[in-house]
């Protein structure tokens, strides 16, 4: 069976953005910045983006395209002892996947919500107890809420459309809609947030620098560690997204793309972000510092209230802002679950649709634990073990087993023969060397964090189910490796 090919590179280059940009671009980035030194901030990213995000792009795109596989068979063709880098790489993206179709499935419903109904009186309120019917801890998985069941159940069947219909019909030209759309509803959040009375006080809370928080070095850590999760690295998907370009493809010039785009989206959605928040500080006289929270609080919370102050057009910019989120987010997740659909049909040898089945009855199994009232605890504390250990440990091992045990001189060579853009020595040091010290530090330091004290104040019986979920990921990709029937039958390359 030949293997698919996207159309065009543009096509792939905006899969592999609608990759990258998710979630969190748009509302962990800005936070971060604002945290770490405002524009002071940019020089480690940016240092961090050239010394790592791009460079292990590069790694994974070249993997993917010289084996012409997923990424389990990408090792395999390496190795066959190596093959289980791969399945990890799948298994932890599967097991996000999970819950962040939860979380995409809590933006549609708000979005449905505020269509419906406009804006609550009690921001706060109205997402934790109306949408997601939050309960206090983490036992109560036994209660559903229906609107994000249904919304999950709906972002499901789509997803699965999307991936049914191939790489050209179905994930090249969703992206083409969705990629452009994304950025259109961007462009508006942004114009307007920055033509608002108290817009450049926000936009100076945002960017300007602190540089001595570059003495820190948990400011370095958050900067690599963002680089490193936004560019949707240690999933498998660049690998399985490069097996399906043409021969002759510039892979070098492509993860300039890529990487760049990604961040400067980020980049440009702190602008929305912050203008609108000076607006609101503006309007209530309540300092920025006090109003500014991370993640699914400035999301659901601060960002809709600041836009229900507003006169006239807030209702429409929050109905573009979780559109936004919403595209942002299937587009992540299709490519999470190609990954996970092209490792499966290079392993037993099977068509797109028989594979893709099965892989979307079982994630939507998965999901259902997070449309519970339980729902955000649960997703609080996988999130951090896959995220804080599991992507990380697929990113030492994907590191060092490809450019120290199989040569990488030989990955400069094949780069190289591809693109004007030449590649030297450096990159096996930022990628075998640098990349692998950067990991290993996230991960001793969520230790030592979780050796203080219990993660998020859960207790240990919860959080011990979770990591022994993360052992067990860990032991199901050795044995998924050791299967032979039906397989694609591979010899070792050296």
């Amino acid at each position: 069976m030949a293997r698919e090919q996207w159309s065009s590179n543009i096509g792939f280059i905006l899969a592999a953005v609608g990759s990258a940009v998710g979630l969190g671009n748009i509302w962990r980035f800005p936070y971060v910045v604002y945290n770490n030194g405002g524009g002071a901030f940019l020089i480690p990213y940016f240092i961090a983006l050239l010394c790592v995000g791009i460079s292990v792009i590069l790694l994974e795109l070249v993997l993917g395209h010289s084996t012409r596989g997923s990424a389990p068979l990408a090792f395999r063709k390496l190795s066959e002892k190596y093959e289980w880098i791969g399945w990890l790489a799948v298994i932890s993206g599967f097991t996000i996947t999970t819950y962040y179709m939860a979380i995409i499935g809590w933006c549609l419903y708000y979005l449905v919500n505020l269509i419906l109904y406009g804006f609550p009186t009690d921001f706060t309120s109205y997402f934790f107890d109306d949408i997601l019917r939050s309960s206090m801890g983490p036992e109560n998985i036994w209660s559903f809420s229906t609107g994000i069941l249904a919304s999950v159940a709906l972002l499901w069947l789509i997803n699965y459309v999307i991936i049914r219909s191939g790489v050209k019909n179905g994930l090249e030209k969703a992206n083409k809609l969705l990629m452009p759309l994304l950025f259109i509803l961007t462009l508006i959040l942004v114009l307007r947030g920055i033509t608002l009375p108290g817009a450049m006080d926000g936009i100076n809370w945002y960017l300007t620098p602190d540089f001595s928080i570059l003495l820190n070095a948990q400011v370095w850590i958050a900067a690599f560690s963002q680089i490193f999760f936004s560019l949707s690295l240690g999933y498998g998907i660049m690998i399985a997204y490069a097996s399906y370009l043409p021969k002759k493809s510039d892979l070098t010039t492509n993860a300039f793309a890529i990487s760049l785009l990604n961040c400067g989206y980020s980049f440009l959605v702190g602008f929305a972000v912050f203008s609108t928040l000076g607006y609101m500080t503006y309007t209530t006289g309540v300092p920025l510092d006090e109003i500014v929270r991370d993640g699914i609080i400035l999301a659901f919370v601060v960002f809709p209230k600041a836009l229900s102050l507003m006169p006239i057009g807030g209702f429409e910019l929050a109905v573009v802002f979780f559109m936004a989120l919403v595209i942002a987010g299937i587009s992540s997740s299709v490519s999470i679950i190609e990954a996970i659909n092209a490792a499966v049909m290079d392993k037993f040898g099977i068509s797109r649709k028989k594979a893709i089945l099965p892989i979307v009855i079982l994630g939507f199994f998965g999901s259902l634990l997070y449309t519970t009232n339980a729902g955000i605890h649960w997703i609080n504390m996988v999130d951090y073990f896959t995220s804080g250990y599991l992507l990380p440990i697929v990113g030492i091992t994907e590191t060092i087993v490809a450019i120290w045990i199989f040569n990488g001189n030989k990955f400069i060579d094949y780069l190289n023969n591809l693109s004007d853009m030449k590649i030297g020595k450096y990159w096996k040091i930022s990628v075998g060397i640098i990349t692998p010290l950067l990991l290993l530090g996230i991960v001793g330091s969520g230790i030592l964090a979780l050796y203080d004290a219990p993660y998020g104040g859960y207790a240990w019986k919860y959080l011990g189910i979770v990591a022994i979920m993360s052992v067990f990921s860990v032991l199901l990709s050795f044995f998924i490796s050791k299967i032979k029937k039906g397989g694609v039958k591979t010899k070792p390359k050296r």
